[in-house]
């Protein structure tokens, strides 16, 4: 329910402008009954529930939309459904030449001439309702907390439908709900179920490559510098960390008990001293520092001693970009299962993920950025092991 009490002003000033154009025409119509205006003003609606429960009228037919909060304009992006934007979050104007935001890099030429309708950065509350109220959307789709959701319904008195999946890891039952629900919404379903379909299929492929490698010979791994809640350094680490888990791979940071990331003691990582680390290329200044400070820590591990150390591109920014998520599991499967993987080439693929999930490939532009797939050097080591099946 709305509480009128808390509506915006600018909503009553919409709403007053609204009921004199109303009692305007109702009069006209007297005059001419043939106008048919309270018809022309009939909007045809229909229920949904949202992914935070919520029962929501929205019209049946949604032509404009905004998006407010983390995933939720990348979820459009995917359903490739951003001919419906009225209006971008501030945060998703920043991407014309970096690549660390999937679908902001890619649609920056569509983003960048709409209004502003938000500041964006999380799940808490950074819309801004006036501008909204002035793009006038049908709906507003949103990843915000529930009281922020409620709070921006309350503010515009336009429906506003949750589509928020609590995860940031790899493409779970809960991101596909939301996926479906935000295809429902714009009309998208034959699209999501064609998307979700290539994922399964390389989801599958992935499993079927490292099932049986991985029964044979695993490899101890550990993924270090993990993006989460900002940039980490070496000991910032991710349990059950999505393209490891793709391909059966021994994550070290599994025996913890931990359920995500967390930052592990360099003691730990000494006892499970790991024979394959992967690093976010995009943190390594912080490594490097760490290493400036505690060269005998590093000295100690085998992986670094034997140059066994590998990109791993971050793939949360502003929730998970899915598409570097699936190309960082063929990676891993590609150093870990060398044999198993041989036939991948990761700019092949990397691109043809891009397409699928984007309908663009730029695989090149990655790389430029810093978000390439081989060999990580350290200070002191750079004569870097490349794998088997990159080597020319």
């Amino acid at each position: 329910m709305i509480d009128i009490q808390t509506l915006h002003p600018l909503f009553w000033l919409h709403l007053t402008g609204s009921l004199v154009l109303g009692l305007c025409c109702c009069q006209e119509s007297t005059k001419a009954p043939d106008q048919g205006v309270a018809e022309a003003k009939h909007v045809e609606t229909r229920s949904v529930t949202d992914m935070a429960g919520r029962t929501v009228s929205i019209p049946v037919t949604v032509d404009s939309i905004v998006c407010t909060g983390s995933n939720a304009l990348r979820l459009v992006s995917y359903l490739q459904a951003v001919d419906l934007l009225v209006g971008v979050e501030e945060t998703d104007l920043e991407y014309q030449k970096s690549t660390k935001r999937d679908y902001a890099h890619v649609y920056y030429s569509r983003f960048k001439d709409l209004p502003v309708i938000g500041k964006g950065g999380g799940t808490a509350y950074t819309a801004y309702p006036e501008e909204i109220l002035k793009a006038a959307p049908d709906i507003i789709l949103t990843s915000y907390a529930r009281e922020a959701t409620e709070q921006l319904q309350n503010e515009t008195g336009i429906p506003v439908v949750n589509i928020r999946c609590d995860h940031s890891n790899f493409m779970d039952g809960e991101w596909a709900e939301a996926l479906r629900l935000t295809a429902d919404l714009l009309g998208k379903r034959d699209r999501c179920e064609q998307l979700l379909r290539y994922i399964a299929d390389n989801r599958e492929d992935l499993a079927r490559r490292s099932a049986k490698a991985a029964a044979t010979s695993k490899p101890k791994v550990y993924a270090g510098a993990v993006t989460f809640s900002g940039a980490r350094g070496f000991t910032g680490t991710y349990a059950h960390f999505a393209p490891l888990e793709a391909v059966n791979a021994r994550n070290v940071a599994d025996e913890t008990g931990e359920e995500a990331f967390f930052t592990v003691d360099r003691e730990q990582i000494i006892q499970w001293d790991p024979d394959i680390i992967f690093l976010d290329p995009g943190n390594m200044h912080l490594v490097q520092k760490e290493y400036d400070s505690h060269p005998r820590f590093f000295e100690t591990l085998t992986a670094v001693q034997q140059g066994r150390i590998y990109t791993m591109p971050s793939f949360n920014n502003y929730s998970t970009n899915m598409t570097y998520c699936l190309m960082n599991a063929y990676f891993a499967g590609k150093i870990l299962y060398p044999d198993q993987f041989a036939d991948i080439k990761m700019k092949d693929k990397g691109n043809e993920i891009m397409q699928r999930f984007l309908g663009k490939a730029y695989f090149d532009d990655m790389e430029a950025d810093g978000l390439y797939y081989g060999p990580l050097p350290l200070k002191g080591h750079n004569k870097m092991q490349t794998p088997i099946n990159e080597r020319p």
